[in-house]
């Protein structure tokens, strides 16, 4: 077998003309503060929340692998109207997420069964001082208005099986029953 020869400095050399190469181009530098970037129109900013959607049920801060979601209730009783028994509900007191411990994961988002938690596409929510990152439900309702709308459905996708389903239940339900009529 032969032997491969390596000059000394060939690295620096092939690194130097990267850098030269790189050098020659026009740079694209985007004016941050004044021009605002072009994002996503899905991108993951901040979680928002929608607090008339939330029930207290608990289950976005037990599925949170990093423990950053903190929720206060109490329970309500409601008189009942009539003879009817009195219901009780759970009132939401606190709901802060500490984004200093949040990884952006959003098991948050998606185990929510009451759409009470929403990505935003804000990204400017940086503090001097870490403990101010954690946000209280004040200032996590005011990104909710910045949520964008759901994207339609693609027309050329096959509906879903939970509509088919529900028409297939209501073409049996308006059919006669076998051995009736005639």
């Amino acid at each position: 077998m032969g032997r491969v020869v390596r000059l000394p400095g060939g690295g620096l050399a092939k690194g130097l003309a990267v850098t030269l190469r790189t050098m020659t181009r026009r740079s694209i530098t985007r004016q941050y503060p004044e021009v605002q970037p072009d994002l996503p129109p899905r991108s993951r900013g901040v979680i928002a929340l929608f607090e008339e959607n939330c029930t207290v049920c608990m289950l976005c801060a037990r599925e949170c692998p990093d423990w950053c979601i903190y929720i206060d209730s109490h329970k309500e009783t409601l008189p009942a109207e009539g003879s009817g028994r009195a219901r009780t509900r759970n009132v939401l007191d606190r709901f802060a997420i500490d984004f200093a411990l949040c990884m952006y994961c959003g098991i948050c988002i998606e185990v929510c069964p009451f759409d009470a938690l929403f990505w935003s596409p804000e990204f400017e929510y940086a503090e001097y001082d870490i403990a101010e990152l954690t946000h209280e439900k004040d200032r996590l309702r005011e990104w909710m208005w910045t949520v964008p709308p759901p994207q339609p459905p693609d027309p050329s996708a096959e509906p879903p099986k939970e509509l088919s389903t529900a028409e297939k239940a209501a073409a049996r339900a308006t059919r006669p029953p076998p051995g009736a009529g005639a």
